[in-house]
């Protein structure tokens, strides 16, 4: 089977057809004895398997409508909780304390991945034919995954955290790398953009790295009106050939209904 997971600047912004959207369900699963509250949404049948990581407000309605509008394009989602079942934090400092609880215990974040995959698994999904996405902390913890050697078809991050710990690099990755990043990324600069590139280069890992002129950091938030309208009125796209019989990844810019494209079905 071969996967192309679509990724739309839909994901920079809040215009969605109705009729791409799935409802799935609130799904609450537990890892070393702590509960954790995750989503999963499916079409009917066998479909491949997008994991979605959370920005660092937790899982919230943002990843919900993500993982719906994915659904309905053909694609099984589990957005996973690593947080916690009920923590949903809405203060700047509690965020800071939960993203840096994690970032201080990579083996933890680690598990909690893997054991929303197990949860994915054991409700259906391929976990054999999936790729995963985050936005923001969420892409920073796909890239943890994809250092750990995770065996998935691939891995795109949305503004997310790109420095590689100390101790680590990409020598055990398996699949291709797709990183979104904005070019005035005041948190997260061109120099840290840059290492990543030559970090992956060396490893040998097949990646595509994509800067967008004039972007802050989490451009695709809510807070970003102004910069996705910008972007949007700029159609373009971007391919990652397929791996075997795996997958492509690519960004459309592309916000309104009228515009706004369909992936493609798996196949």
């Amino acid at each position: 089977m071969r996967i192309c997971i679509t990724v739309l600047s839909v994901a920079l912004s809040f215009f969605l057809f109705p009729s791409l959207s799935i409802a799935g369900e609130n799904v609450t699963y537990e890892i070393d004895g702590q509960s954790y509250e995750g989503y999963h949404a499916a079409p009917e049948g066998k479909a491949p398997l997008i994991l979605l990581i959370h920005d660092w407000d937790g899982l919230t309605d943002y990843e919900v409508r993500r993982a719906d509008m994915l659904a309905g394009m053909g694609y099984a989602v589990f957005a996973a909780d690593l947080f916690g079942a009920g923590v949903r934090p809405t203060k700047v400092e509690d965020r800071r304390q939960h993203t840096g609880e994690l970032y201080a215990d990579r083996q933890k974040m680690r598990r909690l991945m893997e054991g929303a995959l197990a949860e994915a698994a054991a409700r259906g999904a391929d976990t054999k034919n999936a790729v995963a996405m985050g936005y923001c902390f969420g892409g920073a913890a796909v890239l943890e995954l994809a250092r750990s050697g995770a065996d998935l078809k691939g891995f795109a991050t949305f503004h997310g955290g790109l420095n590689t710990p100390e101790g680590q690099d990409y020598s055990k990755a398996k699949g291709r790398i797709l990183v979104m990043h904005g070019t005035a990324d005041a948190a997260i600069t061109m120099d840290v953009f840059s290492a990543l590139a030559s970090e992956l280069e060396t490893a040998g890992v097949p990646h595509e790295m994509i800067t967008y002129g004039g972007a802050p950091h989490a451009f695709r938030g809510r807070g970003s009106a102004p910069f996705s309208k910008k972007l949007c009125a700029d159609p373009l796209s971007r391919r990652l050939p397929p791996q075997r019989s795996a997958h492509c990844v690519s960004a459309a810019a592309s916000c309104t209904p009228r515009r706004s494209r369909r992936l493609p079905s798996a196949r």
